[in-house]
């Protein structure tokens, strides 16, 4: 296609988290060791391709993911906070299976509603800040390709908005694995395919 264009939104990779805790959008949690082998990893597997700006949110995660691949290219990273990882009521405390704050009655009410959810930012905004975002990515890369990293949450909802399916889902059926890669592909402004890869190990 003459006029194709391709986003590719990324996962960051493995994050320092010793402690257990959702960190969300806590400062501080930069890349473990593995993470930044996947954030080479990435690169590695975009290299070949035509991209002219590198977009991530600001948080220290994605950064440190982006900077693998904005310098295989010789771009700067840039920041867009509408790719940041989704605002969570728990964020700080441990909500691991079978322990943790989810265990705690005082914190009940935040869990009434799975469908906006009621202990985040709801879906549809999320849907709405990322797709934004993949717009001005996609507007600055017109016929050649752009890398938006972001967090899993905000992904996995963006690509269940553009794929027309409902936004509620069960997070333990996502296909949005660490430092992963959904591509989104576009003829003209019409989105024709979504591809999605997982190039780190």
């Amino acid at each position: 296609m003459a006029d194709e264009t391709r986003v590719h939104v990324v996962r960051h990779g493995e994050v320092h988290n010793p402690s257990g805790v959702l960190y969300g959008r806590l400062p501080g949690f930069h890349l473990s060791e593995k993470g930044r082998a996947q954030a080479d990893a990435v690169a590695e597997a975009l290299a070949g391709r035509d991209i002219v700006a590198v977009v991530a949110s600001p948080l220290q995660r994605a950064q440190e993911t982006a900077g693998p691949i904005a310098a295989r290219h010789g771009l700067a990273v840039d920041t867009d906070p509408d790719l940041i990882e989704s605002a969570n009521f728990f964020e700080g405390r441990r909500v691991g299976p079978g322990d943790g704050a989810w265990r705690d009655p005082r914190f009940w009410w935040q869990l009434r509603n799975p469908f906006t959810p009621s202990w985040g930012e709801p879906y549809a905004d999320i849907a709405n800040r990322m797709t934004t975002a993949v717009d001005k990515a996609r507007a600055r890369a017109t016929g050649q390709e752009a890398v938006c990293v972001s967090h899993q949450l905000p992904v996995w909802t963006l690509r269940l908005h553009l794929s027309g399916k409902r936004l509620w889902h069960d997070p333990r059926r996502r296909e949005c694995g660490l430092c992963s890669i959904t591509t989104l592909i576009y003829d003209g402004d019409r989105l024709v395919d979504i591809e999605y890869s997982e190039p780190a190990p």
